[in-house]
């Protein structure tokens, strides 16, 4: 297992020192967020990304995330020059050896959530989720402002997109998803890269657009587009999770060899489609964090693990969800476990 920790780059509070001083952390993970999405990283840039790590002495071997363009996930015109830059992005990130791209194909909304500051018994504050909040708004309508989706759309224009979007359902999502992967799956089979999609977060559909990457069976239905080990996941426990119907550990052992990357972090299931994000350990949420990491020790897991969302505590302030102290203690958590487990077997 290869410990690592997300980086937004220099604009983030968490500093490379910081993240460096973590017991175990072998790199980080990050991406050129300069550059528009849909078009070619520039290779300098990624070139100084790697840089800034190995001078901190960290990895940089994880890109989270080459945002996929949403005239690819709509099987738009320009989709195929689209796809092209995409992967160019890949070979360029290969050719700077780059082991994972983490990517989803969420429309037009990514991860959601309708709290920024929900304040806990304890003081802390984390992400949650409401589903009949959610339900109340109306992005079409203009003054939605929440993480986790594209703040640079003007009101129009984010109407147009939604208004485009009516015409695909499920299964037209499918089939661009199929367009991409059976385009980008053997550039990266021969830049080494492996692909690792992203879960939908949370794992159910939303203001009348599909969601694909929620369930066993749908991840099942995703590997075989292409069946290529670099056609693989980033298993994500916390928007898996928000669905109970959703078995973990089961899930790990169905899939292990695809899996290239994983989130570890815990939720707290308050409704039907409710949620709260926790500190990781089992006893603070509803998902056994034991058990997932034991099937993923039990699976010859060997890839990236990070930390993930982690609630702001100490009088932190900065980007919600991604605090230093949480999720520095969540590693903590996270090598404690595979100690244990791993060393128990050995």
């Amino acid at each position: 297992m290869k410990l690592t920790f997300r980086w937004y780059g220099e604009e983030d509070p968490v500093t490379l020192s910081q993240i460096r001083q973590i017991p175990c952390m072998s790199g980080i993970v990050s991406a050129v967020y300069s550059t528009p999405v849909g078009e070619v990283w520039p290779q300098s840039a990624i070139a100084a990304l790697k840089q800034q790590a190995e001078s901190n002495g960290l990895s940089f071997e994880v890109v989270e995330s080459v945002p996929v363009h949403e005239e690819i996930k709509l099987g738009g015109p320009q989709a195929s020059r689209l796809i092209e830059n995409y992967c160019e992005n890949v070979r360029r990130l290969g050719q700077a050896g780059v082991k994972v791209i983490c990517y989803n194909f969420m429309p037009v909304f990514d991860w959601l959530r309708s709290e920024l500051k929900r304040v806990h018994p304890d003081g802390s504050n984390s992400l949650a989720y409401d589903q009949q909040t959610v339900l109340k708004m109306n992005p079409a309508a203009g003054g939605l402002s929440l993480p986790g989706w594209d703040e640079s759309y003007s009101a129009p224009e984010l109407q147009a997109l939604l208004k485009r979007y009516e015409a695909v359902d499920e299964e037209a999502l499918w089939k661009n998803l199929e367009t991409f992967l059976q385009a980008v799956i053997p550039v990266a089979e021969e830049s080494g890269v492996k692909m690792a999609i992203h879960p939908d977060d949370p794992p159910w559909g939303m203001f009348g657009l599909p969601r694909i990457v929620t369930c066993e069976e749908n991840l099942r239905r995703l590997l075989s587009i292409v069946d290529s080990e670099a056609n693989g996941l980033t298993f994500c426990t916390g928007s898996l999770g928000a669905n109970p119907q959703n078995d973990l550990p089961r899930m790990i052992r169905a899939f292990a060899s695809r899996i290239h990357f994983v989130h570890l972090r815990n939720i707290r299931i308050t409704g039907d489609r409710c949620f709260e994000e926790t500190a990781h350990p089992t006893p603070c949420g509803s998902l056994d964090m034991y058990a997932i990491v034991r099937a993923l020790a039990d699976s010859g897991f060997d890839g990236y693990v990070r930390p993930d969302h982690g609630r702001m505590i100490w009088g932190e302030e900065g980007r919600p969800g991604y605090g230093l102290y949480d999720r520095a203690l969540g590693a903590a958590y996270i090598l404690g476990l595979w100690e244990a487990i791993t060393r128990r077997d050995s």
